[in-house]
This record gives structure tokens, C-alpha cells and sequence, in this order.
């Protein structure tokens, strides 16, 4: 089973707009709704593949109420634990011409302990020899930065394998716990090794630093450039196939369901690589949050380069 744990998640409001201007009002042409939080997107992408998943988090309040609902017309399945504060609402407005867009995250609910304790309890009850945990996104007020890294020890103990897509701190300590994979951006890499990246010897560079940490699996997206992945021993960079950039928010997410969907159909790395990519890419080229299908990843992982 696929497990995937969204602790700050959000309802997404993306308002279309035909530019973007300061000091004066803005029109919108158009507007959606989406269900917001890394986990989500990641269980989001899997379900357009046709693969099911568990998504844990906390939720709160009328808006807590409202993305559970719609998260569950999405077909998805959850856990949630249900907290006192309200789930937060994200806003982001783009170009007409999806080339521009401004995104304002709320900073969510303050967890209490006891909160925290209860989705801990949680955890440690699912958590199965052989499962898959995606642990992805920010953490929000109240919860300690080594939160991930406390799940991270209790999934592994228990034969499950963790997989880390976070930023800041969380990242850091979360590497510390030994994941079995972690995920950092182009930026998020610079941040934890100190590594500046400007060439592909440099996200080589940042990846063996991510290794000494003790991560097994080091997973660099790289944006439009695509992502390079590391065993330690092998490294192969996955070049995407060219696209029309609709939205590229959540793209990183599809990335890492892409890729766990290949490791769970017991594909080689550069396979689930390739698959990974190609969930990305079909997301960055979609309105919204909105995924690829399994057809249409399919065909487009034909088109991504993988070099070794």
C-alpha cells in the first residue's frame, strides 16, 4: 500500500487573470478550486494512474470539511485526523497565458501536541512491512521541525519504506533519520548541502552530500530540465519530453507518484525514473492541479531521455 501524509494541506484557489499588475485591481477572467497539499497532489497523480493510495493529514473547521469532501469525489481514499484550528486556503493568480503566476500560502492551523500525538498513534498502527510512505510538504505552526524524521524512524521500523519531500529543517532532520528516498528541488539541494547548482557536475556534487547524510535514494527535480536520481553507485538524469507549460505547481509531486508507481509494478530504477518524469511533465502541462492519465503519461515516457 501507498501511504501519503499531507500535515499543512489547503483548498487551492487559482484565479485566472489576463496580467499581472501591482497597486491597482485585478479582473478575473476565470477561477478554480482545487484540494491543495503535496500528499494530496501525490495521491492525486496515483489515482489518475489507477493506483490506489491512503492520504493521512490534518484537517480543520468548515474548509477542513470541504476539502475532505473533495477530496473524496476525487475517488481518494483518506485518514484524516481531524484537528481545532481551520485548514488553510492558498490563492494564486495567473496569466491568461499561464506564463506568469503569484502564489500566497497561509501558514495553517496551529497542531497541538495532543494533535500530534494522535496522528503519531496513527502511523504506527498502519505502518506494514513493504508499504511505501511519501512524507511531502511543509509543517505547519506547532509541530516541531523533526516531526518527519520521527515518522520517518517509526515507518521504517515497522518495514516500510519512507520517501522525503520537504524544505528547510524538516528536510535536514528528516535526511538525518535515514529515508529511504529524499526529494529536494534544484533550491532545496543548494539549501542542504551548500552546494551551488549551475552545472550537471554540481547536482552530482550535491547528491553524493545528500548520500553522506545516510539517504539511500537521492531524487534532484530539476524543473524543465527534468531530474536526476542516485543510488550512490549509478546516476541516471531523465531529460523530459518538450511541452506547452500550462502550470508547473504540483509537477514535483507527480513526479514522485510517477516514480512509486514504477517501483511498486517492479520497474527498474531508470523505468520508474522515466515514468516519474513524464507524470511531472504531464502535470506541468495540464490547467490547475490537474494530473495526467495513465494513457497519456504513458505515451509521454516514451519521449523522455534517460542518460547514465
Amino acid at each position: 500500500m501507498i501511504f501519503t501524509l499531507t500535515l499543512n494541506p489547503a483548498l487551492d484557489r487559482e484565479l485566472t487573470v489576463p496580467k499581472l499588475a501591482f497597486d491597482e485591481p485585478l479582473r478575473a477572467i476565470d477561477f478554480r478550486v482545487d484540494c491543495g497539499g503535496k500528499g494530496f497532489n501525490v495521491s492525486r497523480a496515483l489515482v489518475a494512474l489507477g493506483e490506489k493510495s491512503i492520504a493521512l493529514g490534518f484537517s480543520g473547521g468548515k474548509t477542513g470539511e470541504r476539502l475532505e469532501a473533495d477530496l473524496e469525489s476525487l475517488g481518494l481514499t483518506r485518514d484524516m485526523v481531524r484537528v481545532a484550528g481551520e485548514t488553510r486556503i492558498n490563492v494564486s493568480i495567473v496569466t491568461e497565458d499561464h506564463k506568469h503566476y503569484l502564489k500566497v500560502n497561509e501558514p495553517g492551523p496551529a497542531i497541538t501536541p495532543a494533535e500530534q500525538d494522535t496522528l503519531l498513534q496513527k502511523v504506527r498502527t498502519l505502518a506494514k512491512t513493504g508499504d511505501w510512505w511519501v512524507l511531502s510538504g511543509s509543517l505547519p505552526p506547532g509541530v516541531p521541525s523533526d516531526f518527519y524524521a520521527t515518522i520517518i524512524k517509526e515507518v521504517q521500523s515497522a518495514g516500510a519504506r519512507a520517501l522525503l519531500d520537504t524544505s528547510g529543517d524538516p528536510l535536514r532532520y528528516g535526511c538525518e533519520a535515514i529515508p529511504f528516498l529524499a526529494k529536494p528541488n534544484e533550491a532545496e539541494a543548494t539549501a542542504l548541502t551548500g552546494v551551488e547548482i549551475k552545472m550537471i557536475d554540481d547536482v552530482h556534487e550535491a547528491a553524493a552530500r545528500i548520500h553522506a547524510l545516510g539517504v539511500e535514494i537521492v531524487l534532484i527535480s530539476l524543473g524543465s530540465m527534468g531530474a536526476l536520481l542516485s543510488d550512490s553507485e549509478h546516476t541516471w538524469l531523465a531529460e523530459p519530453p518538450s511541452i506547452v507549460e500550462h502550470n508547473p505547481i504540483g509537477a514535483g509531486d507527480a513526479l514522485i507518484a510517477g516514480l512509486v508507481w514504477g517501483l511498486c509494478h517492479n520497474l527498474s530504477w531508470p523505468s520508474a525514473l522515466r515514468w516519474g518524469v513524464a507524470c511531472g511533465a504531464a502535470a506541468a502541462s495540464l490547467d490547475g492541479t490537474a494530473m495526467g492519465s495513465h494513457s497519456m503519461v504513458e505515451q509521454l515516457a516514451q519521449r523522455v531521455q534517460i542518460t547514465a
